[in-house]
């Protein structure tokens, strides 16, 4: 598995924006599924947004289509989540995670990591 590191969460006002970020080590696959998930407190874990890292799939849920978007820099080996007009409800603990799921799992919506593999999180707060 490749070590993860989000970074980049905080806390903003409803309407604002951050950036997420994930670092991560080099994986031992040609390209292989990432993505980014959340725990918001008392709830269970997620997923927010994936993608294949040949860039041709992508997977949004339905509460962030049109304000979050995922994207990947391979020169520097970093997943991104820019996050647009956030909502109270985007609240959470945020992870990163990756594995060699094949793009027709990794775009379906259903794709967690083998393993239950994630970094460590990064906190967003999203005030009213």
């Amino acid at each position: 598995q490749p070590e993860l590191r989000e970074s980049g969460g905080g806390s903003v006002q409803a309407g604002g924006s951050l950036r997420l970020s994930c670092a991560h080590s080099r994986y031992a696959y040609s390209h292989y599924c990432m993505g980014w998930f959340r725990q918001a407190p008392g709830k269970g874990r997620e997923g927010v947004a994936t993608l294949y890292t040949d860039g041709r799939t992508t997977y949004y849920a339905d509460s962030v289509k049109g304000r979050f978007t995922i994207s990947l820099d391979n020169a520097d080996n970093t997943l991104y989540l820019q996050m647009n007009n956030l909502k109270v409800e985007d609240t959470g603990m945020y992870y990163c995670a990756a594995d060699p799921a094949p793009p027709t799992v990794c775009g379906g919506g259903s794709w967690s990591p083998s393993g239950g593999y994630y970094g460590q999180g990064t906190q967003v707060t999203v005030a009213s």
